[in-house]
């Protein structure tokens, strides 16, 4: 069963020239449940990608904690930390996919590491590809999409090896219309198999719609529940 993520007294200071620090994100308490949405709105620059980056475990915050659980995963070991990541799914503001490998292989890269087995490892990467829309570039080199074209596949590789915790920063930032409804039912049905998934974003299609079960605005430094 997937556990709650808790912030505990979360705070993250950013290094500045002459030795001077900015505070970024301050004392923030919150918790995200397994089969909810939760979205997070801000102006540009509030944080939210910082928060993102402490709940994945790429960053380490400057005080308090994350949990799973009772885990604070936050202050583990780099390598036991690695290893817990194999649990999230991240889609970035920028898709950091491979140029050189096709759609197929970027999708399939998160499985590798898993040991699945080929034929698996080709139909779960199939099976989401098609969820996104994208079955008709399965063979197309990434460095040759549009960029709300490689969102998605960013996404599909997010979802693949079907994560207990799934961070999308922005995630239908790029997308029209017809691809964001299924960006948004990609991410409903991780919701539905009881993953905890954070969004955030200032898109007005997610946040004039109320998409999303639980409503944070990051102001300040500061999470509110809405």
């Amino acid at each position: 069963m997937t556990e709650a993520m808790h912030c505990h007294g979360l705070g993250f200071d950013r290094p500045m020239a002459r030795g001077l620090k900015r505070s970024v994100l301050k004392r923030i308490d919150a918790t995200f449940h397994p089969g909810r949405i939760a979205l997070i709105t801000g102006a540009t620059g509030a944080g939210k990608s910082t928060l993102l980056h402490l709940l994945g475990g790429m960053m380490r915050p400057t005080v308090g904690d994350v949990r799973v659980g009772q885990e604070a995963v936050s202050r583990w070991v780099t390598a036991h930390r690695d290893m817990w990541r194999r649990n999230v799914g991240i889609v970035f503001q920028q898709p950091h996919l491979f140029d050189d490998m096709t759609v197929l292989e970027n999708v399939a890269v998160p499985m590798i590491p898993r040991g699945v087995r080929l034929a698996e490892l080709r139909m779960r990467a199939l099976d989401i590809i098609s969820r996104l829309g994208l079955s008709h570039l399965t063979c197309d080199r990434a460095g040759a999409l549009s960029l709300g074209e490689c969102q998605r596949v960013s996404i599909a590789r997010a979802l693949v090896c079907e994560p207990s915790v799934l961070l999308c920063d922005e995630p239908t930032a790029y997308q029209d219309p017809e691809s964001i409804a299924l960006v948004l039912k990609a991410l409903a049905d991780a919701r539905d198999r009881q993953a905890v998934v954070v969004v955030t974003g200032h898109d007005p299609r997610l946040t004039q719609t109320r998409f999303g079960d639980d409503h944070y605005m990051l102001k300040r430094g500061r999470l509110s529940e809405l």
